[in-house]
């Protein structure tokens, strides 16, 4: 006989009643089993359950930076003793280029902020201390603070009176009234005098390393450019026909609206295509003259803490829609303060539209490596000579500021054309004009 045939002879033996009791788990110190024999219990698992660690003490370090940068300032949202939810933002590392956020990895209490406001951290750095789950105990009210807020009973009611107030009595004599001259009119106390009156006051902030590094690249571009800009105007008649007759029709296959930019753009892919030394650098290192066949636009976006320029890449090969949908994404990131480093290196070419702003006419300044960096200003109705005669056109100013070392004169009048002649008659880009 196997001993899986004597193990079930010994088990069917068993009441079975006894046998479903020993069928369970049994716990140490349990007396639920006793009765039985030693031979009728073939095995018995022992475990003991453990609470969890609610009251744990993480300490969270600084992100991994981009290979670009190196370090960052530390701008706090939250303070001690502060409850915050997973993935809440406990505080922001500013840049040279964009702002990291710091998610909090759980659930807890801020125990202790291990870095100062506006202190310098680098990758791995211990910022905060942050105890899991106290939040969750620290949310739910107590039986007696229940109790203290239980609204109190509410009053008695008021009997309602049944019997007539009585009326009072009628004096004697009338009293004595004065005429209208002898009553003397009571001064008004004067006012208090307040203690702001004439006070002038100045507030410093430090500014934020994108700032700085701004301030730093703008003085930088010109100290190195020898920059120069020339001008011209563009008709938007065709364009907003355009995009009149057409945004219901664009919105409705691809999702978003149509707007100017995505043809500035594409315009501007256009002529650099057609004029390479616009879309060059000069390496200052070597003193050579580097020449790209792709085009990486930075669109401009003003956002509260600086002036950001993600990068549109490979736009030569990008019509109106897809140039639309990236300029969008990225809008939609600079605005949450998403953006990335990657989502700002590189680029070859800047288009600032300052026309959102209502400006009329500027001179943008170069945004270094870059050679040359275009400038959209307000669309405004003016009078203009088309045939000999005048009329009334929706205008644009536009301005190419270029790096005169790199770009001549007539590269940079053809360039600022190639611009205006796409812009005004869209088709030139279906004849390869």
């Amino acid at each position: 006989m196997s001993s899986f045939d004597s193990m079930q002879k010994q088990t069917d033996i068993l009441p079975k009643e006894r046998f479903s009791v020993c069928n369970r788990v049994v716990y140490r110190d349990t007396q639920l089993c006793e009765s039985l024999s030693s031979g009728s219990v073939f095995h018995i698992r022992y475990f003991r359950t453990s609470a969890v660690h609610r009251d744990e003490v993480i300490t969270v370090k600084t992100p991994a930076f981009a290979e670009s940068v190196t370090e960052g300032d530390v701008r706090w949202e939250k303070a001690v003793g502060d409850s915050v939810a997973e993935d809440e933002v406990v505080c922001e590392i500013e840049t040279d280029k964009t702002s990291v956020p710091v998610p909090s990895p759980a659930a807890g209490v801020i125990e202790e902020l291990l870095v100062p406001d506006g202190g310098r951290v680098e990758g791995g750095t211990l910022l905060f201390k942050l105890r899991k789950g106290a939040a969750a105990a620290k949310a739910a009210p107590s039986p007696a603070a229940e109790a203290a807020a239980a609204p109190p009973p509410p009053p008695p009611p008021t009997p309602v009176p049944t019997a007539m107030p009585p009326v009072p009595p009628v004096p004697a004599q009338p009293a004595q009234a004065k005429p209208v001259s002898a009553v003397k009119p009571i001064a008004a106390a004067p006012p208090a005098a307040t203690s702001t009156a004439g006070v002038r006051a100045e507030n410093r902030v430090k500014m934020n390393r994108m700032r700085l590094r701004i301030a730093q690249r703008l003085k930088e571009a010109q100290e190195t450019c020898a920059m120069l800009t020339t001008f011209n105007e563009v008709d938007m008649s065709n364009i907003q026909e355009m995009r009149k007759a057409h945004k219901d029709a664009f919105l409705k296959k691809h999702n978003i609206k149509l707007g100017f930019m995505s043809a500035f753009v594409k315009a501007a892919a256009h002529a650099l295509t057609d004029q390479p030394a616009v879309n060059a650098v000069i390496d200052d290192s070597t003193k050579e003259i580097v020449y790209r066949d792709y085009v990486d636009i930075s669109v401009a976006v003003a956002t509260p803490k600086g002036l950001v320029v993600p990068v549109i890449r490979n736009v030569e090969t990008m019509n109106f829609a897809d140039i639309e949908k990236t300029i969008n994404a990225l809008g939609e990131k600079a605005r949450k303060n998403e953006l990335a480093v990657e989502d700002m290196d590189g680029g070859t070419f800047t288009i600032s539209n300052g026309g959102v702003f209502g400006s009329m006419f500027g001179t943008p300044i170069i945004n270094p490596p870059q050679s040359a960096i275009l400038g959209m200003h307000g669309i405004f109705e003016r009078p203009v000579a088309i045939n000999g005669m005048v009329v009334i056109r929706p205008m644009m100013y536009v301005a190419l500021t270029y790096d005169h070392r790199l770009v001549d004169g007539r590269e940079a009048v053809t360039f600022l054309r190639k611009i205006k002649a796409v812009v005004e008659d869209p088709r030139v880009l279906l004849l390869d004009m």
